[in-house]
């Protein structure tokens, strides 16, 4: 009975043995392999999201039930040759990696720059700030001309775009502009959101803050995930056009009338001129002839505009003339003749007489001789 036994045991391990080189897979057509069980979901962790008040500021509550499980704070197996204490920023995956140990790391979601503000390359974390200033760059501006109003530096606060915490990069000792730093909208977390800056949850940037050593290195990957050569910068953007200016239409103006002046000695006859007098004029009152009198030499030049006031020289007064009125006839009207042109001849009017000057009463109508 024993040896009988000692043969079964025998076989038995035997066929065991002969059982684990057998291929795992199933004969054909045995049915499809099912898959392996599904790994149970992260819990929640409520309590790192949790509103708290940092600094005099308050930092609110995050909803974290609406923030996706793969951008939320965790540790994580991860594969790296790169130092403790070292960032490895994932652009694609929009994960941020804070190596604490060989093949661990502390992982945590990030929204990175939208279409035409990707980078990728190595940086130095050269200062870090809590609640910082945040000052536009101009090239910012040009394209929100609205972001004027904090062209010297928006205060620190829940509202500022860098949120609790900024950590600022610098490649070869130059400042690029890139932070990683919080953000009030955690909601733009796992997007392309920024202009090449990091964002991260501001409770995520506290957390981080307090782990990361000043000088530390950052490295970003390429789109692709693949190690950076060298630093790439993404391309100028375009400057915003300015709107051309709107001409006005132009105002026609209309010049004032010039007022003209009589020059010295063209003053038109019978035109008295206060302080001028001109040959042919009649002084009021006499009924005589003015005598003729000449005007200052240049009386309008140099740009004057007024006549000064002329001088005269005293003439002696000349007796009054009687005029003579001769009545004039008027002779009847000739008769047509054939074949003489029957147009009126006209005769000038004869010169008027020329009377002496009397210097006493005339005497029926004569002046005395002598």
């Amino acid at each position: 009975m024993t040896f009988v036994f000692r043969r079964a045991a025998l076989g038995m391990s035997l066929i065991a043995g002969l059982s684990a080189c057998v291929p795992t897979t199933p004969p054909q057509g045995a049915g499809p392999v099912l898959p392996a069980a599904a790994t149970a979901p992260l819990e929640k962790n409520t309590a790192m999201y949790l509103g708290t008040s940092d600094n005099g500021f308050s930092v609110p509550t995050v909803p974290v039930e609406k923030v996706p499980d793969e951008f939320e704070r965790q540790e994580v197996e991860y594969v790296s040759n790169q130092p403790v204490g070292t960032i490895i920023i994932n652009p694609g995956a929009k994960h941020l990696y804070f190596i604490t140990g060989a093949n661990k790391a502390i992982r945590y979601g990030v929204s990175v720059g939208k279409a035409g503000f990707e980078w990728s390359g190595e940086a130095n974390i050269t200062n870090r700030k809590p609640w910082p200033t945040w000052t536009p760059p101009k090239e910012m501006i040009e394209r929100k001309p609205e972001l004027s109003k904090w062209e010297n530096g928006q205060p620190g606060g829940p509202t500022n775009p860098l949120g609790a915490r900024a950590l600022y990069l610098t490649t070869n000792g130059r400042d690029y502009g890139y932070r990683i730093h919080g953000t009030p909208d955690w909601w733009s977390i796992g997007k392309n959101a920024s202009s090449g800056c990091i964002r991260m949850i501001n409770q995520d940037v506290m957390d981080l803050y307090n782990r990361v050593p000043d000088g530390a290195k950052v490295v970003v990957l390429n789109r692709d995930g693949s190690m950076p050569t060298g630093l790439k910068l993404p391309p100028p953007q375009p400057k915003k056009k300015q709107p051309a200016p709107v001409a006005r239409p132009e105002i026609a103006t209309v010049a004032p009338e010039a007022t003209v002046l009589p020059v010295a000695g063209t003053v038109a006859p019978g035109t008295v001129t206060p302080g001028i007098v001109t040959p042919g004029a009649v002084s009021p009152g006499t009924g005589t002839q003015a005598p003729v009198v000449a005007a200052p030499e240049a009386a309008l030049g140099n740009g004057a505009t007024s006549l000064p006031a002329a001088v005269t020289t005293p003439v002696a007064p000349t007796p009054p003339t009687v005029p003579v009125v001769t009545p004039q006839t008027t002779a009847p009207a000739a008769m047509p003749t054939p074949g003489v042109d029957p147009s009126p001849i006209v005769t000038p009017p004869a010169a008027p007489l020329s009377v002496p000057v009397c210097a006493v009463p005339l005497v029926n109508g004569l002046c005395p001789q002598g």
